[in-house]
């Protein structure tokens, strides 16, 4: 079972690097007057959350290998 737990927080994370690479390259692909605050900020949140989470599921113990 705590295999289960860790593979799963580990796909979770392997699909935020598979949306953030494509995401940063045309983000800074783009001209800064033409910049869009709105994909910036929405990434900020989408890492925000996945941030929590990982620091929630590290309080929870989730992380560690043995008890």
């Amino acid at each position: 079972v705590r295999f289960y737990i860790f593979a799963i927080m580990f796909l979770i994370f392997d699909v935020e690097a598979v949306f953030l690479f494509p995401w940063a390259v045309i983000f800074m692909e783009q001209k800064i007057e033409h910049a869009n605050v709105v994909p910036f900020y929405s990434m900020m949140l989408f890492l925000g959350v996945l941030f929590f989470a990982i620091i929630y599921a590290w309080k929870k113990g989730v992380l560690e290998w043995r008890k």
